[in-house]
């Protein structure tokens, strides 16, 4: 077995720094080539040969003068060569700050960890092939968003460490950093699925409605679908199927609200069921859509989502979590488990999501498995209503399907939960 300790770190540095650099080279003269620029400065060669020259000069003082003075005539150089182009009208920097990147590769690749190197060269590389898609993302783009992301990054940065983590009251057994971290993560799951359906998905059918929907909110995905369905659209094949992936996607998101907040004891116990009821809602969707026939693109009918960053729906869902946080102690305390999964089949019945953070961040006096089981039967109770949604609002033969899926998947959480 060859021993790979052997070979000198020196060797390692300067095959990365060469690699990575040939590899720029390669993407940058397919860029020209693709947007019809004239090669000049800038071949593959060209790029191996700086990035080679930035870790040699690096390599070769160890405080750093060489690579400094290179540098400068690195850049005296890309100086002279943009003044040249703009005389012929092309106004582009991206050859000389690519030069410039690929000369701090040499360095790079001696002193940095390989993760990062490898980052940073793939952000180059899909800087430079995704030109049109990150055009046609910046003239879609509106002004509003990024107010939007300045709300968002005053919510993480400024307020959450602000709040303290003390118990807000004898019978609220949440803390005030636990809500406020609470609505960020689940604003962050939502903020996602509204980036999707606002910019990349903007016409899509059934499929992918349930699919974006399911992330955002599964209720709100199938009261749309359903609709759609009792106005006899078009393709209703694969209403089922839609229906059912949109449910897949709600455990998919729960697991990864459990994950973040509810601590790895509680994901590893969740787990198990959830993955379970997703992997077979996905097989099944799939199922049915080959069974009918594939969905035609567009026929579908866009989720209308609430942005999940205003300040509205963030005091809602705190106040939500506090009540959900009042009340679960009120009923363990007089009821105990039975109670407690009583509750939890009736909450199930509205937004189960603070619900089930609430159950996660409070200090009950109850066991483990009991929590785990009122989790299990708030979304197998959310599954019946949307059961009775889609045939209520579907009045379609094709929603049958999906409304007897969601009601075995009731039973399949009451039965886990009983056995639990």
């Amino acid at each position: 077995m060859p021993n790979f300790n052997a070979v000198p770190p020196l060797l390692i540095h300067f095959l990365l720094a060469a690699l990575f650099s040939f590899v720029i080279g390669l993407e940058f003269h397919a860029y020209q080539q693709v947007n019809r620029h004239h090669i000049g400065f800038g071949t593959t060669r060209t790029f191996t040969m700086i990035g080679v020259f930035g870790f040699t000069l690096y390599t070769l003082d160890s405080h750093g003068i060489l690579y400094a003075i290179g540098l400068a005539v690195l850049a005296a150089f890309l100086l002279f060569y943009y003044t040249q182009r703009i005389r012929e009208d092309s106004f582009s920097l991206i050859a000389p700050l690519l030069a410039l990147l690929t000369y701090v590769l040499g360095a790079a690749a001696s002193v940095l960890p390989g993760w990062f190197l490898i980052l940073f060269v793939v952000t180059m590389l899909l800087l430079l092939s995704e030109k049109q898609g990150i055009r046609h993302l910046s003239d879609s783009f509106q002004d509003k968003e990024m107010l939007t992301l300045g709300k968002f990054l005053i919510m993480a940065g400024v307020v959450l460490p602000l709040l303290p983590d003390r118990q807000i009251a004898s019978f609220i057994t949440v803390t005030y950093y636990q809500v406020w971290l609470a609505i960020l993560v689940v604003s962050s799951i939502s903020y996602l699925s509204y980036l999707a359906q606002t910019y990349f998905f903007k016409q899509r059918g059934f499929l992918l409605t349930g699919l974006l929907g399911g992330l955002y909110s599964s209720t709100a995905a199938t009261v749309v679908i359903a609709r759609r369905a009792g106005e006899g659209a078009e393709c209703s094949g694969a209403v089922s199927s839609a229906l059912i992936l949109a449910t897949a996607m709600m455990y998919l998101r729960l697991l990864a609200l459990i994950f973040v907040l509810g601590g790895m004891v509680d994901f590893m116990h969740l787990l198990g069921p959830f993955a379970v009821f997703a992997i077979v809602s996905i097989i099944a969707a799939l199922v049915l859509r080959r069974r009918h026939g594939k969905a035609e693109a567009g026929s579908g009918e866009n989720v209308p989502v609430k942005h999940p960053l205003e300040f509205g729906a963030a005091f809602v869902f705190a106040m939500l979590f506090v009540a959900f946080t009042a009340i679960t102690h009120y009923v363990v305390g007089d009821f105990g488990t039975s109670g407690l999964h009583v509750l939890a089949f009736a909450v199930g019945m509205t937004d189960i999501d603070p619900f089930i953070l609430s159950l996660l961040a409070g200090k009950f006096h109850v066991s483990a498995s009991a929590i785990i089981g009122a989790i299990v039967i708030a979304s197998g109770s959310n599954n019946l209503l949307k059961a009775g949604y889609a045939v209520a609002l579907g009045r379609n033969r094709a929603v049958y399907p999906a409304a007897i899926w969601l009601v075995l998947l009731f039973l399949a959480s009451l039965a886990y939960a009983w056995w639990m």
